[in-house]
């Protein structure tokens, strides 16, 4: 076991992971379901990207000291990674430096399936009471392994790869090493995938996986985000 991303030596990816440096403090909150799913981690491997970044797990943030600090430090600009009608849209550049005014700017992320997310999200007046930011994703989720429950809807992995590239397009940060976060990520897809393809190895199914944009969403995905 490595015990740096947690995943079987067999698995490990941390030898491709030169951790990049950012101006943008990015703060991973992780549901402790996902923190048990060790096959896939994407939020576990996006902090592992980042230097300037932590990952907590956990349900409630109201009295995590570290996070109000962060919240109620007027140098920073804390916000919300999470879509909703109110959030502003990066994509759109709805984002100044002129309104961080020299704010360092701190994105909380929700780390978990959606349903977990929006479940954290209830739980924490402190994040709700955050300013939201979203972006128009560029492409379709590169999740083969895993169905997204809509459409727009990325891994942490991708979704921090998006807002980097919009926050460098904007000119409110770098983004020093563009090819890391998805090259970790569909290494990690592509390990997982041979796995599924050799019947000697226990634990996986079997057969292949269709394309993301040939699947058929459930019912009860539909207007997940309204």
């Amino acid at each position: 076991m490595c015990w740096r991303c947690m995943r079987p030596k067999t698995c490990c990816f941390c030898d491709d992971i030169v951790p990049m440096e950012t101006a943008t403090r990015f703060e991973i909150l992780m549901h402790p379901r996902e923190f048990k799913r060790t096959k896939l981690g994407t939020g576990l491997l996006t902090h592992l990207c980042l230097s300037n970044s932590a990952l907590r797990v956990g349900l409630k943030f109201e009295d995590d000291r570290a996070v109000r600090s962060l919240m109620d430090d007027p140098g920073n600009f804390p916000v919300l990674l999470f879509p909703g009608r109110n959030a502003r849209n990066l994509s759109n550049g709805e984002l100044s430096g002129a309104e961080l005014a020299g704010r360092r700017l701190i994105v909380f992320i929700l780390d978990g399936t959606w349903s977990c997310a929006r479940k954290m999200l209830k739980l924490n007046p402190c994040l709700q009471n955050l300013p939201r930011l979203m972006f128009t994703p560029s492409l379709p989720s590169r999740f083969v392994i895993k169905q997204q429950p809509q459409e727009g809807c990325l891994a942490t992995l991708e979704a921090t790869h998006e807002l980097l590239t919009l926050l460098a397009r904007s000119g409110l940060d770098g983004y020093p090493q563009p090819d890391l976060l998805l090259s970790i990520f569909m290494k990690m897809q592509e390990f997982q995938l041979r796995c599924a393809a050799d019947p000697t190895t226990p634990g996986y199914r079997r057969g292949t996986f269709s394309e993301p944009g040939e699947r058929r969403l459930p019912r009860k995905h539909r207007n997940y985000f309204s």
